[in-house]
């Protein structure tokens, strides 16, 4: 209600404000004199002196690193990626091999003292490169508001005539005789006592006010002895057009006084910002050069400026290389551009300038781009590719390999596009594996040596998949097959590295499948965002044959790209974690007790292999190994080579386990996954009558309710029906819905068949 008064909550409420807002301000030291800012300089000069390659190597080195252990050896991953900025949205999954790349390319820009390349990150669609760029931006953004980020620009500050009785229009002192503020400074100035303030939008560095003969000088004995490299920019740069014009306009007029000219120069700190483009600005693909000039004294009153700069064509600069100074630039999808659009490049890139119309930009700040693979293949083929060629590096960024990793992609995903639905356990899962099988190349085996070429040669996607995630070999190879195979997973990983078509390259996107699941939300049929959902919309897209690039390629032996096979492949997977979710679920898994009983074998085997009596647990007695107990769990893993041979190779599998992870107790479901599994699965196939009869039971409580299925069943059957949908709730996280659907596939599939 117009002027109604405000409460005294109210009152407190923006006054609280006001008053944080105004300590800030001073905390942050928003605006400095250059004596205060020369003297901030003094005490941190390693930090008031980074380029922005320093900086932003910087920023990667803030957040610190974690080492993530892969099949194919421990990476370094910088927690930049991880967006704690962000409380980890829109993070960067996997691409620690990327993360390196880039780091040591900043790095080397700081020991060259110089941005000299473009750093271009290329790809399929969807391999994450603006995420990877997004993270830097956002890490930069957040960075530049901390003390340790602080960024400085500077303004000049004319103060009006009622302050100044100087013949040149500036200077002096005031009508009454005192000095303004301080009499060293007019940063301070009230806004009523300037006539002018004249900004910088280049955000030249407030170092570069001192002149160059000086400034080496300066740096050099403050810097000492630490291992600080001063960039080009710092060492031999100087002042954008307009600064320098107006610089040396007040030198002239105040007789080669300096210290009078930096009485006009307020320092201003800024912080870097995608939304507003301050030193962090991606480039779409357009036409023009990113940079223009317009005459700023034709459209100002001459009588706001002071006398000495009336005569002066002062000019403002814009554009997407004047907003990304001192920063990031990204040119996004940089090579769908017609060639002459970023030729100048070149020389921004080499020589870190641009001629922009009647002026000279000279800039600081560190160059990337993306594109994906067709296009930078075109670019390959031109003659100017070569002339490009030294002022690019190029940073492959392929599609994941690892499907634990690409899950991670589609659990974000899955969760923004449900719309309100339930998400059942898998459905991340799924989408991943499949994912990740169609992007799996057939490997040469005559690029391997004998031995290992057999070996790689069996491999099918799905063991390739395997390999790459949990760094496990195919249950069919011996222990010495299985070791020579782990052994060799990093070379079995890059074999395609110089190939056009490397592994990574080709197959199903992230953003293809990201809106596949929101298709699978959108679903009439499911209640929940199912797996199921996720398998019927895979069986659409595959027949999309004419839209899809990975679709038109020849399936090869092995089973390499065969789209619609994978599908099937995935659902077996499924169908074997549901089913072990169940059995789980009705109580009748009991990890332990295989677990015991491998142990039991293990241990017999042992003292049999040394000849030597093992000690009855129940007697105390030594007696001779149990060859029956030995036997029987030979019979159920169905052991077809000779014993003797098995026994031996086991004892061997857990020597070479126990070389590779010394000091850990062995973990025999780590060790024996497929041995633990064929135990449960001898034991389920006692109990199949069972768990089909208790599966059937739970649909029908699903489906009819609690009520109506108490009075078919006995009690028994009844509670254990009661305690199987409970513990798949709790302990798996199914609703009633998703448990229905998942119930009633596995019976189809698995029981009914």
């Amino acid at each position: 209600m117009a002027g109604a008064r405000l409460s005294e909550a109210a009152q407190e409420a923006l006054r609280r404000i006001g008053g944080d807002m105004r300590d800030g301000y001073a905390r942050n030291r928003r605006v400095l004199s250059y004596a205060e800012y020369f003297t901030a300089f003094q005490e941190r000069p390693a930090q008031f002196a980074r380029s922005a390659a320093q900086y932003l190597k910087d920023v990667f080195d803030h957040f610190g690193t974690i080492t993530v252990e892969t099949p194919r050896g421990p990476l370094t991953r910088f927690s930049l990626f991880d967006a704690p900025y962000d409380g980890g949205h829109d993070k960067l999954v996997g691409q620690e091999e990327v993360q390196a790349k880039i780091y040591r390319a900043l790095g080397n820009f700081v020991r060259e003292g110089a941005v000299n390349r473009l750093l271009l990150m290329h790809g399929p669609n969807g391999s994450a490169k603006s995420t990877f760029v997004s993270c830097m931006q956002r890490g930069l953004e957040y960075y530049s508001h901390l003390d340790v980020g602080a960024l400085y620009r500077f303004n000049w500050i004319f103060p009006s005539q009622k302050i100044t009785k100087s013949g040149i229009g500036f200077g002096g002192h005031t009508e009454d005789g005192e000095p303004p503020v301080d009499g060293d400074t007019y940063a301070y100035l009230d806004d009523e006592h300037v006539d002018a303030k004249v900004g910088d939008e280049l955000r030249d560095h407030p170092l570069l006010l001192v002149p160059g003969r000086f400034r080496g000088q300066i740096l050099e004995q403050l810097l000492g002895e630490s291992d600080f490299v001063l960039s080009d920019y710092l060492k031999e740069g100087d002042l954008s057009s307009k600064n320098k014009q107006i610089f040396e306009a007040l030198l002239v007029a105040y007789r080669g006084d300096w210290m009078r000219v930096l009485r006009h120069v307020q320092v201003e700190r800024f912080y870097l910002s995608r939304r507003y483009r301050v030193g962090t600005v991606t480039v779409e693909p357009q036409l023009a050069v990113d940079a223009h000039a317009r005459q700023v004294t034709m459209d100002r009153s001459l009588s706001s400026l002071p006398a000495a700069l009336q005569s002066l064509s002062l000019h403002e600069l814009s554009g997407e290389l004047v907003d990304g100074n001192r920063g990031l630039i990204e040119y996004s999808d940089l090579l769908k551009r017609p060639l002459e659009a970023y030729k100048y490049l070149l020389g921004t890139v080499e020589n870190a300038r641009v001629a922009v119309d009647s002026t000279q930009l000279y800039v600081d700040m560190v160059f990337i781009g993306s594109s994906n693979e067709g296009h930078l293949a075109v670019f390959k083929e031109t003659q100017e590719f070569q002339s490009f060629k030294g002022r690019i590096e190029l940073v492959r960024m392929p599609y994941l390999l690892d499907y634990e990793e690409e899950k991670k992609v589609y659990e974000e995903a899955v969760a923004s596009t449900a719309m309100g639905k339930h998400v059942a356990p898998h459905t991340a899962y799924v989408t991943a594996l499949w994912a990740v099988l169609t992007r799996m190349r057939k490997p040469l085996p005559e690029k391997y040596g004998k031995g290992l070429s057999e070996l790689v040669s069996r491999l099918t996607p799905l063991d390739k998949a395997e390999l790459y995630t949990r760094g496990v070999a195919p249950a069919s190879f011996s222990a010495e097959q299985a070791k020579e195979l782990l052994g060799a997973v990093d070379k079995i990983y890059a074999e395609s590295d110089s190939y056009p078509n490397y592994e990574g390259r080709t197959g199903a996107s992230p953003r293809e499948l990201k809106t596949l699941l929101l298709h699978a939300a959108q679903s009439t049929k499911f209640l929940c965002v199912s797996p199921l959902a996720v398998f019927e919309e895979l069986e659409d897209l595959i027949k999309n044959v004419s839209v899809y690039e990975f679709l038109k390629q020849e399936p090869l032996p092995g089973g390499y790209h065969e789209n619609k096979k994978f599908i099937q492949t995935v659902q077996g997977r499924y169908l074997e974690i549901i089913d072990d979710e169940l059995r789980s679920s009705m109580g009748l898994v009991d990890e332990k007790r295989y677990a015991d009983l491998l142990g039991r074998y293990i241990a017999n085997v042992s003292h049999w292999t040394k000849k030597e009596k093992i000690r009855n647990a129940s007697t105390g007695r030594l007696d001779d190994p149990d060859e029956e107990l030995m036997t029987e769990v030979e019979r159920t893993l169905n052991v077809i080579q000779k014993p003797e041979e098995h026994r031996r190779e086991v004892i061997a599998r857990i020597g070479a386990w126990s070389i590779e992870h010394p000091g850990k107790k062995i973990d025999f479901s780590e060790v024996f996954p497929q041995k633990l599994q064929l135990l449960r699965d001898a034991y389920f196939e006692q109990h199949k009558k069972l768990l089909k009869k208790t599966n059937e039971d739970l649909l029908v409580y699903l489906s009819d309710g609690a009520e109506a299925t108490r009075t078919r069943l006995d009690e028994e059957s009844f509670v254990r029906v009661e305690t199987t949908l409970k513990n798949l709730v709790d302990r798996f996280g199914y609703c009633s819905k998703c448990a229905r659907d998942t119930v009633s596939f596995l019976l189809r599939r698995r029981y009914l068949s």
